[in-house]
């Protein structure tokens, strides 16, 4: 004889299975995220590590031959040797700034060919164990962006003498983009380039600005 299946137990079954299902998916989304996320903080710092180098490497070679302050900047005196003017060599200027970044680009791009190498247990999700386990070499698409410009600063340096320092200023616009996720950050090198201990003074004008421009400095956005 067949027995009669009532439908209370049958719908508490359909609920508890689709409870279940339910549970399960979150769960996966939850890991996905958390995977996600470490996956994309390991990458990141890997690609900061190679920005440095990269950025490094190319402020070695373009100024390889060390450039005094004098081809930079000039400054110019009246008869009684009281400093009248400075001025920043643009053509010099232009050409250290341009042949950094693309030396920087290139770089970035041949250091990156291979992807980054992510430790096995990132792939867990769990922070505490990202940086253990043999490490596994994972596939990115790094798409860059350097810029470079000068700056200078002004400090004083003894009775009638002030410190002229200029810095070379490398922001690498960096975005990540792989499987897991995309990540955006920018890293940012300074360079001191040159400098020289200036006699006389100064007129505030100059103390007051940026001989090259008055832009802000190059910040690190990170997204």
């Amino acid at each position: 004889m067949k027995r009669y299946r009532r439908p209370k137990n049958k719908w508490r079954r359909r609920i508890i299975l689709l409870s279940a299902a339910l549970l399960l998916v979150i769960l996966i989304v939850v890991a996905h995220i958390n995977i996600t996320r470490v996956l994309v903080s390991v990458a990141e710092a890997s690609m900061r590590s190679i920005t440095t180098v990269a950025v490094n490497d190319a402020v070695y070679y373009t100024l390889s031959d060390r450039v005094r302050y004098e081809e930079l900047v000039t400054v110019s005196r009246d008869g009684d040797g009281n400093i009248t003017a400075i001025t920043s060599d643009p053509f010099q200027i232009n050409r250290i700034a341009r042949d950094t970044a693309y030396m920087s680009q290139q770089n970035l791009t041949k250091m990156s060919e291979d992807g980054v190498e992510v430790p096995l247990g990132a792939f867990f999700g769990i922070e505490a164990w990202a940086g253990f386990g043999p490490r596994v070499r994972m596939k990115i698409l790094p798409i860059s962006n350097v810029e470079c410009r000068f700056s200078s600063v002004f400090e004083d340096a003894g009775v009638n003498q002030t410190r002229h320092s200029i810095y070379l200023e490398i922001v690498a616009d960096i975005s990540i983009i792989m499987p897991s996720g995309t990540r955006n950050f920018a890293s940012l090198t300074e360079v001191l380039i040159c400098e020289s201990v200036l006699v006389g003074k100064v007129p505030d004008t100059y103390l007051q600005t940026d001989i090259f421009g008055d832009r802000p400095s190059l910040s690190p956005d990170g997204g």
